[in-house]
C-alpha cells in the first residue's frame, strides 16, 4: 500500500496589509532603543531580504480553526469523498485559537475536534487530533498520515496547517512585518499502485543548541504588560542552521526515494523567507553538483508572507489550480515538499504525481 494526495483546498484571508502599512510603526531594538534608520528605509531592506510585499491576515470574527475548516472543506470537496470516511484528522499549529486582540491561545478543545465539529462529522471512529511542530507541523502531518496507511490502521486522512500569527507578534518588533495568516490542507488516500504518492521522507529535530531560535518572549517596548508574551526569534541564527541542515535532510529524502536528482520536477519549500530559501535550494543542487534548475522553486511569499505551517499546503494549491504564473505539475512529475521551522525541526517528503 501507499499515499496519494486526492484533494486540496486552502483558504487565503480577504484582509490584505501592505508594506508601506507600517511606516507608522514605532520598530525598537530588543534593548528597547529605536532604530537610526527611518522606517521607509527598514522596510525597503525587509522587503529585499524577505521578498515580501504584503501579507493577508483573518478577520476578526475568524480563528485559525475557522480558516482551517475553509480549507478542509475544499480539499474534502476537491476529493470528492464523504467527510464521515475519514479515519483520522490532523490539524498542525502552534499557537491555537488566539482571539483577535487578545494573546490568549486556545485549544480546549482541539482544533482538529473543532473542525471535526463543523464538518458535521458523526462517525467516532474519526480521530481528531492536532500536531505541533514548528513550521514543519503540516508535512509532518502527511508524513504520519503516510505511516497510518502504510501500516493498515487508516484509508483516509484530512491534513490541515492553519495559523493566525498576526495575532501573536510584537509590533514594535520589525520581525513582524513578517508573519501571516492562512490554511492549508489535504486529502491523504490509500493506494496499491507502488509507483505513485508518497515516496519517501526525512525528518530532523535538533534541539542541544538549536531549541530556542525560536520562542515566546516580551515586547521589545519596555512599558509594555511583561506577562504578555510574543513570538520571537534569533534570525541570523536560523538563517545559519536552515542554511547548513536543510540541504541534507532534503537529499536523504531524495536518495531514500531512489529518484534521481534531474526528475526532480518542483520544490515546495516553507515560504519563509525569500532570500534564505533561494540559498537552500541552491545549497541542495550544489551537493549535486548542480546548478538550480529554472523554475523548480514556485514562490507565493511576495503577497501572502509567511503563514508557518499553511505556507507549503497553499502554495501546494495553487500550483495545482494554476494559480501561481508559469507554474505546473503534470502527470508523472516526482515533487518534493520541504520545511524548517521551531524546534528547530526539519522535513521533507518526495511525491510523484
Amino acid at each position: 500500500m501507499n499515499s496519494i494526495i486526492t484533494g486540496t483546498g486552502t483558504y487565503i484571508p480577504s484582509i490584505t496589509k501592505e508594506n508601506i502599512q507600517f511606516s507608522g510603526n514605532r520598530f525598537l531594538h530588543v534593548d528597547g532603543t529605536p532604530f537610526k534608520n527611518n522606517n521607509a528605509v527598514i522596510i525597503e531592506k525587509f522587503k529585499s531580504i524577505t521578498g515580501i510585499e504584503e501579507r493577508r491576515y483573518a478577520k476578526d470574527n475568524l480563528n485559525a480553526s475557522d480558516l482551517g475548516f475553509f480549507a478542509a472543506k475544499k480539499a474534502i470537496e476537491d476529493a470528492s469523498i464523504d467527510p464521515e470516511l475519514l479515519d483520522y484528522i490532523i490539524f498542525a499549529h502552534n499557537f491555537g485559537d488566539v482571539k483577535a486582540n487578545a494573546i490568549q491561545t486556545d485549544i480546549l478543545p482541539s482544533l482538529a475536534t473543532r473542525v471535526k465539529h463543523l464538518l458535521k462529522i458523526e462517525n467516532p471512529n474519526c480521530i481528531a487530533y492536532d500536531l505541533l511542530f514548528g513550521c514543519p507541523g503540516w508535512v509532518q502531518g502527511i508524513i504520519q498520515a503516510q505511516a497510518y496507511i502504510k501500516s493498515g490502521i487508516a484509508k483516509k486522512i484530512l491534513v490541515i496547517g492553519a495559523e493566525t500569527l498576526s495575532r501573536v507578534v510584537d509590533h514594535y518588533d520589525r520581525d513582524s512585518m513578517i508573519y501571516s495568516d492562512g490554511a492549508g490542507a489535504c486529502i491523504v488516500e490509500k493506494t496499491e499502485e507502488l509507483d505513485t504518492g508518497i515516496l519517501s521522507h526525512a525528518a530532523q529535530t535538533f534541539a542541544k543548541d538549536e531549541a530556542y531560535h525560536l520562542f515566546f518572549g516580551s515586547s521589545h517596548n519596555e512599558n509594555d504588560d511583561k506577562d504578555v508574551r510574543y513570538i520571537k526569534m534569533h534570525g541570523r541564527k536560523i538563517y545559519e542552521f536552515a542554511l547548513t541542515n536543510v540541504p541534507k535532510a532534503m537529499k536523504m529524502a531524495l536518495d531514500n526515494s531512489g529518484v534521481p536528482i534531474d526528475a526532480l520536477k518542483k520544490i515546495f519549500i516553507h515560504q519563509a523567507n525569500e532570500k534564505m530559501d533561494e540559498a537552500i535550494i541552491k545549497r541542495f543542487y550544489r551537493l549535486y553538483k548542480m546548478p538550480v534548475p529554472k523554475g523548480i522553486m514556485p514562490m507565493c511569499i511576495h503577497k501572502l508572507g509567511n503563514s508557518s505551517v499553511a505556507t507549503v499546503p497553499t502554495l501546494l494549491d495553487l500550483v495545482l489550480k494554476g494559480e501561481i504564473e508559469d507554474q505546473e505539475i503534470q502527470k508523472g512529475d516526482v515533487i518534493m515538499l520541504a520545511s524548517v521551522g521551531a524546534g528547530m525541526n526539519i522535513n521533507a517528503v518526495i511525491y510523484k504525481f
